[in-house]
């Protein structure tokens, strides 16, 4: 009774002091520099804060569901669609703060109002919203913050199992107050991930069985409910008229649909046929092959269809072939250099893909934090001066672009630059067969997870050809392929490096040499050299947004001079095929394109 007095206590004093918040309490925190939005914002500016509520929009997906917990490790990949969704939405369950789509990492209040935090950032508070409410009307509280980190430390699924991991102390200061204390080496943007967290009901979660799977509707505290489940085909949610949080600014001009539902498909052609028929509403396309030429059907042609590419300001990442540098013959940047010039972009970009793709060059490409194009900044040389020679000269002056070729698969005057490198790494051609000092050939495998992966390999074996180099090529199972590359049992593989406008820990776990022999980390390539561990502490370190993207770029200097990767292609733009009575903001944010701001034209009527 006294907690309930207490919450309403609180909610009147917050209701009337605006944004008046207490002493050193904020509004927001952004990972680098200061939030873009003022404490009395209204809205964020890529929404239509008078988005019509109404209507309702069907999405479609590949694969099945057999759970609605999207925490636990059992049925990870099987988890119901918009649970906790960063594509569709979190629908039912909600995070501490909220993520702005237009700052490369900021938060504002959700759950929790406010919060504290010094400086160095040693700690966090998050000061939770008298008005926030569980969906079955009580309030949220302190205790089911500390209960939930508890809970999913123990129980709960990578990464929020490991989020307790870098604080010292979890600690309630008042009802509605909890503060975290942080390790030393916790970083500059620990405090975010913890704002990301889901939180949990304490008083409707039972710990003895949170570790199962489950088709029982939760009680949470987003917009949606639950209303129909027909598990491994359909999810529909409903939107609450009681939702709390409907007014704050960081939700209006979203969650406008009345009625949302996922659609399952086996397989991707029975997907698309049904979104052609009507069955969902809006199309996700990813192959340029296909926008170009699969929507020609009569919804498209009368207009009934809408097609959209939208633009963002997101790196593309990296993708290509990676080669697993604890092989002894990848372990010669040179060797790695001449094999990357001989990847025929040009030639593959317009036989296999109508020349729908762009070549990527750096880790950050497409973004203010790639090294291309650039000369490096006193910053940067500073952090690389320890490390001569990590980074080529003309990585350096930001002239550096991946090899060009004549597009024929053959071009002689590549295969000569090329061959020049391997003759310095020691290399000859004899009898056909590239060979090193000791007279073995250079042989190797790339393992394929797919099809489309074994199409682009093939090109590639037919551009090392004629410099008689023996790459071969096997196509292996889920199973088998996820045992080999948890541990690196491979000669190359292709990934992608997703990248973001705030790179983070997660780098630690894909080049510092502390994650190199680790058995399934996301260290592909092997790396262990001091210039990228030196990097990625900048970045880390980094408090000034000047300094941490002279870091990133350092870094995105590095790893392109180690030769790492042999780049492939990225797709810019985001194409999106969707009912003509779907309707989004005019503004596309830095991310691109945000579902959660659509809405359903015909709620206007």
């Amino acid at each position: 009774m006294f907690l309930r007095i207490l919450t309403a206590m609180l909610l009147v004093v917050s209701a009337s002091k605006g944004v008046a918040f207490a002493e050193g309490a904020k509004h927001a925190i952004a990972s680098h520099g200061e939030p873009a939005l003022p404490p009395d914002f209204q809205y964020f500016p890529y929404v239509n804060p008078d988005a019509p509520k109404g209507g309702r929009i069907s999405y479609g997906v590949k694969g099945t569901f057999d759970n609605l917990n999207p925490f636990i490790l059992k049925s990870m990949r099987t988890t119901a669609r918009g649970m906790w969704d960063p594509q569709f939405g979190n629908l039912t369950y909600e995070s501490l703060m909220q993520r702005s789509r237009d700052e490369p990492f900021t938060l504002y209040g959700l759950l929790a109002e406010t919060v504290e935090f010094d400086e160095d950032r040693t700690f966090i508070q998050f000061n939770i919203n008298p008005l926030a409410k569980w969906s079955d009307g009580e309030p949220v509280t302190a205790d089911d913050v500390i209960f939930t980190f508890k809970l999913l430390e123990d129980k709960g699924r990578p990464p929020f199992s490991d989020r307790l991991k870098n604080v010292v102390e979890m600690e309630k200061t008042s009802p509605l107050s909890v503060r975290f204390t942080l390790t030393e080496d916790a970083g500059h943007e620990f405090p975010l991930i913890l704002g990301l967290s889901p939180i949990l009901a304490k008083h409707a979660t039972n710990p003895d069985t949170f570790d199962q799977t489950t088709f029982e509707t939760p009680v949470a505290s987003g917009p949606y409910r639950i209303s129909d489940v027909r598990p491994g085909e359909k999810i529909t949610f409903e939107r609450r008229p009681d939702y709390w949080a409907r007014d704050l600014p960081v939700k209006r001009g979203t969650d406008n649909y009345n009625e949302i539902s996922v659609e399952y498909f086996l397989d991707e052609n029975a997907q698309f046929e049904a979104f052609k028929k009507g069955i969902y509403d809006i199309q996700f396309e990813g192959s340029p092959t296909s926008w170009r030429r699969s929507y020609d059907f009569p919804a498209v042609e009368n207009g009934d269809v809408q097609k959209t590419v939208f633009e963002s300001k997101l790196p593309a990442g990296m993708h290509g072939f990676v080669f697993n540098t604890r092989k002894e013959m990848f372990s010669d940047v040179r060797v790695r250099r001449a094999l990357a010039m001989l990847f025929d972009f040009e030639s593959v970009n317009r036989s296999l893909f109508d020349d729908a793709y762009k070549r990527t060059e750096s880790y950050f490409q497409h973004s203010d934090l790639s090294s291309i194009g650039i000369p490096a900044s006193e910053r940067e040389r500073a952090l690389l001066s320890p490390f001569p020679g990590a980074v080529e000269e003309v990585v350096m002056q930001g002239t550096y672009h991946a090899t060009k070729t004549d597009g024929s698969g053959r071009d002689r005057t590549v295969q000569r630059k090329a061959l020049t490198l391997f003759k310095e790494a020691g290399y000859a051609i004899r009898d056909g067969k590239l060979v090193d000092g000791a007279g073995r050939p250079l042989t190797f495998e790339v393992m394929t997870q797919n099809d489309g992966q074994e199409k682009i390999a093939l090109a590639y074996q037919r551009n090392l050809a004629p410099l008689g180099i023996d790459m071969g090529i096997r196509t292996v199972d889920d199973a088998q392929y996820q045992r080999r590359t948890r541990d690196y049992e491979y000669d190359m593989i292709i990934k992608t490096y997703a990248a973001s406008l705030s790179p983070g820990a997660e780098q630690i776990w894909r080049w510092d040499s502390r994650s190199r022999d680790i058995p399934g980390t996301f260290n592909y390539a092997g790396t262990a050299e001091p210039a990228i561990d030196a990097m990625i502490q900048a970045l880390l370190d980094a408090r000034a947004q000047e300094d941490f993207v002279a870091a990133v770029r350092a870094f995105d200097r590095v790893l392109i001079s180690g030769h790492y990767v042999v780049p492939l292609y990225y797709l810019p733009g985001q194409r999106v095929a969707y009912r003509s009575y779907l309707e989004h903001p005019e503004v596309t944010p830095i991310y691109g394109y945000v579902l959660p701001t659509w809405w359903d034209k015909r709620a206007e009527k």
